[in-house]
């Protein structure tokens, strides 16, 4: 049995969770993929084993978005200059532009959450109640059902 915040923290993940589907399914993207591109974006040349811990992917997932994102064109590796084992991770050009049109419509997104929430002061009270949730906490159990972090 789940408690009423399990409850209403499930659906509302699964409201954010379908409208971002909808609103990302002509570019054919997860939210996972999302991620990595907009952490590519933000930090360009960054180490793969940077940007997926900062994630919370693992290495093993980690690599198959990258497959993914670079069969697209939208992403590559690249050897490190000092370490040739380490790849750093770079937009390509079509990445950019593909980048630019993804963060419109996550703009569209969000402000439809956040119309939902009532406005920018709910959205930053939310974001605080969340961050007091999750921030430097434990797990609060080991359960081997529970998703891993996208």
């Amino acid at each position: 049995m789940t408690s009423i915040l399990d409850h209403k923290l499930r659906r509302a993940q699964l409201l954010v969770f379908q409208d971002f589907a909808a609103t990302f399914s002509k570019l054919r993207l997860r939210p996972a993929e999302f991620s990595v591109l907009a952490m590519i974006a933000k930090h360009p040349g960054q180490k793969q084993t940077t940007i997926a811990e900062g994630l919370g992917i693992k290495r093993a997932n980690f690599v198959a978005l990258m497959d993914s994102l670079e069969r697209r064109g939208l992403a590559e590796r690249r050897k490190g200059e000092h370490d040739r084992r380490s790849h750093s991770l770079h937009l390509t050009e079509e990445g950019t532009r593909f980048v630019e049109g993804m963060t419109q419509l996550w703009s569209e997104h969000e402000d439809r959450l956040v119309a939902r929430l009532g406005g920018v002061e709910n959205r930053e009270r939310l974001i605080t109640l969340l961050d007091k949730l999750l921030c430097g906490a434990p797990p609060l159990a080991d359960d081997p059902d529970q998703p891993e972090a996208h």
